[in-house]
């Protein structure tokens, strides 16, 4: 995928989940969603196991999975579809991934230009604070420009 197409999926992504990002409703209960819905419809877990097809001691296996962050995703959707709901799945950045990838380039020029000020100073060559910040947002930009998956390794 080319820079800008990158650039434009991460600006629609960003849109499409900033209403996530600050909604309780999507907090999982402490207990799980499964038991949560099923004890509000009243169904108790012979009655929910019967519509999934298995006995009630997996049932309750089940909700203790989806309380402990074990249970799966095939089989939350099975569930799900057993208490007439739909599954809704979707991973929400801590903060816009524009932000995200914005952070990593700096974090990245940052480390590219201390081994140059490092080199600099050694030499009694030191450069003004205004003009490092002025060459750390041009390459900052230059990075975001051809940004890929190298944006993320480690090496630098």
């Amino acid at each position: 995928m080319r820079p800008e197409d990158r650039a434009t999926a991460r600006r629609n992504l960003d849109r499409r989940l900033n209403e996530l990002k600050y909604s309780e409703a999507l907090t999982r209960p402490p207990r799980g969603w499964i038991r949560a819905i099923r004890e509000a419809l009243g169904m108790t877990t012979a009655q929910l196991g019967k519509r999934l097809g298995v006995v009630q001691s997996r049932v309750t296996a089940i909700e203790q999975a989806e309380a402990r962050h074990t249970l799966t995703l095939a089989s939350l959707e099975k569930a799900a579809h057993a208490l007439d709901c739909r599954l809704v799945y979707a991973l929400v950045p801590r903060k816009p991934l524009e932000e995200l990838v914005e952070d990593r380039a700096r974090l990245k020029a940052g480390k590219r230009l201390e081994s140059t000020r490092h080199s600099m100073a050694l030499e009694a060559q030191g450069v003004a604070e205004a003009d490092e910040q002025e060459q750390l947002k041009r390459m900052v930009q230059r990075i975001l420009d051809k940004a890929g998956s190298e944006l993320w390794e480690d090496g630098e």
